[in-house]
């Protein structure tokens, strides 16, 4: 049996919602579709789908099976571009996203060495904290804060986004600077507000630490929510609070003293970042230019 051929028939029986379908799509009959779906789920030793005269469904297996052969299958189309088009040129326009304060302070000074290597590309950079649809909104990557959780997306880890605590010297000349995470609860913790379309709009008023004895969950107070890191970070400096933020963010008013970093010894919890691109998109040259510039430049 060809396992990729079966795996790629199984697929498109998901895809299309029948037997039937998946054979005209790839032009076959319904019955040597059936025989590839059975072939599979004899050589799994379970079932795949469960049948009746109407309808089809995946088994909790089958569900599982699915998403990895999605998974395979993309990384064989991707592979076959990548020998298509290793000679080719990367040109044309690429329109991509991030999220504000990574764009600005990480991602837009890295691509003026991006744009060096590639002189025939053009860039389209949407730097903004929400959520976008790729397909909608005609995006062909995006950088990404968080583990995406949407199907049809290919994700590649990166660097670990990285936050601290601070506080300016004119705040903590007035409040007692903090010895211990409980202590944060007597402080006024600057907090940011999310969007309705961001996957951190339900979090909750704590900061996660990881210290010396693991991770632990420190309950805050705050009287000012702002939605933007570049107003957290003047609220901060203007003595307003205590702020956790980007470490790009808060390294060089660290470095002169603007800023002072506050319990050293717990580390805020890092997050996920990942580079996203769409499942099915063909990896034109303009794109797996990018794919490889931004991993080579943010690796984790």
């Amino acid at each position: 049996m060809d396992i990729m051929k079966a795996m790629s028939v199984f697929v498109s029986v998901v895809d299309e919602g029948s037997l039937t379908a998946a054979a005209s799509e790839r032009g076959i009959s319904p019955t040597m579709a059936g025989n590839y779906v059975q072939a599979l789920e004899r050589r799994l030793g379970t079932s795949l789908l469960t049948r009746t005269t109407r309808r089809q469904h995946l088994t909790e297996f089958g569900k599982t099976y699915y998403e990895r052969c999605v998974e395979i299958l993309g990384l064989v189309r991707e592979a076959d571009a990548l020998a298509l088009h290793v000679h080719a040129a990367p040109k044309g326009r690429l329109r991509i996203t991030a999220p504000s304060t990574f764009g600005t302070e990480r991602l837009m000074p890295a691509l003026a060495k991006y744009l060096e290597l590639n002189p025939g590309v053009e860039l389209d950079v949407v730097l903004t904290d929400t959520v976008v649809d790729l397909v909608e909104e005609g995006f062909e990557a995006a950088i990404r804060i968080g583990s995406p959780r949407e199907s049809g997306l290919i994700s590649r880890p990166l660097a670990p986004y990285r936050m601290m605590i601070c506080a300016s010297p004119s705040y903590l000349a007035k409040r007692a600077e903090p010895q211990s995470p409980a202590e944060l609860l007597g402080h006024n913790c600057l907090t940011f507000s999310y969007s309705s379309r961001s996957e951190w709009r339900s979090a909750r008023s704590e900061w996660p630490l990881v210290g010396p004895n693991g991770e632990v969950r420190v309950q805050i107070e705050s009287r000012v929510l702002v939605d933007s890191a570049q107003g957290l970070r003047r609220a901060a400096l203007a003595g307003m609070g205590v702020v956790m933020l980007p470490e790009v963010l808060l390294a060089e008013d660290i470095n002169a003293g603007r800023l002072i970093r506050l319990l050293p010894e717990f580390e805020p919890l890092a997050r996920p970042l990942n580079l996203i691109y769409l499942r099915d998109r063909r990896i034109t040259p303009k794109l797996r230019s990018f794919i490889d510039f931004v991993e080579q430049r943010f690796r984790r």
